[in-house]
């Protein structure tokens, strides 16, 4: 599990993300298994993903690659920070 003390971690939760950046960023990497309106397909629903899974479960569920058939995932902690700002909105 990734930790608070991480250092990417706090580089993303340091910073204000953008839902507009994380929508696009969803679009591109994301919505091929995860529907474009992020209900489901391949992979679950993620409606209301940010009241079940914690800013640092999210981190660590796209960073990890833990969970297949989802692929390990590398964002920039911008990128990451925008990802979860769009997963707040759903």
């Amino acid at each position: 599990m990734v930790q608070a003390s991480d250092p990417y971690v706090k580089a993303v939760l340091s910073q204000n993300g953008n839902p507009v950046q994380g929508h696009a960023i969803f679009q591109i990497n994301c919505a091929g298994c995860h529907g474009l309106e992020a209900d489901g397909r391949v992979g679950p629903s993620l409606q209301g993903v940010s009241k079940r899974k914690s800013p640092y479960g999210l981190i660590h569920q796209v960073i990890s690659g833990e969970t297949p058939p989802m692929p390990k995932f590398q964002p920039s902690p911008r990128e990451m920070a925008d990802l979860l700002s769009y997963l707040e909105t759903l």
